[in-house]
């Protein structure tokens, strides 16, 4: 069997690629994303592809034998991009801010092996956020915990951060962080999971 490598520290990630039985390892690209992030020229979506292919490429070098998968989201609002929350006030600014607006979470997503790029994939997911008042948000901000800084839209659709919205478009794997159907399918087509 290959052997799939996880280059990121996201616990979401990890998570969905456990509950569906892949055999991984970690190894963290940690790359600085903020330089990245203010050199960068382009959209949303590009930003969030571009990211995972810089994490693939990272730890692909470390690991050249193995199937390198490295991913990123950004928050995409109004076509500008955001990223986590500093903290927990940051985070409640962000919610107050998209409450009753549409939003799209971008999704990238890059397959290395051997330096080489196998695969490369994009999603977006349509986010559309019902209008909640301040008594909700304080509650909400109250109970969410450390969710408020570890995701770029300060949620986690998951739990609690469902009540926040009124739709959602797209694949519910791709607004956890990992369009998982389609990472399935590459992953039996390298001889990751069986066929």
């Amino acid at each position: 069997m290959t052997r799939l490598v996880l280059a990121s520290g996201s616990a979401s990630r990890r998570a969905i690629l456990e509950k569906a039985g892949v055999p991984f390892s970690i190894d963290p690209a940690d790359i600085d994303e903020a330089d990245f992030k203010a050199a960068f020229k382009g959209s949303p979506g590009a930003l969030a592809l571009a990211l995972a292919e810089a994490k693939a490429a990272v730890v692909s070098a470390r690991q050249p034998d193995a199937l390198v998968l490295g991913a990123d989201q950004v928050l995409d609002f109004e076509g500008r991009a955001y990223d986590k929350a500093l903290d927990v006030a940051e985070a409640r600014e962000r919610l107050a801010m998209l409450a009753g607006q549409t939003h799209y979470l971008r999704g990238g997503i890059v397959i290395m092996r051997g330096g080489e790029t196998v695969w490369r994939h994009q999603s977006a997911c349509k986010m559309v956020m019902r209008p909640v008042s301040d008594i909700f948000l304080d509650h909400y901000v109250a109970h969410a915990g450390d969710i408020l800084t570890k995701g770029v839209g300060a949620y986690a659709f998951e739990g609690l951060g469902a009540q926040l919205f009124e739709a959602v478009e797209g694949d519910f794997f791709a607004v956890l962080g990992l369009p998982l159907l389609p990472v399935l399918g590459v992953l039996r087509e390298h001889g990751v999971l069986a066929t």
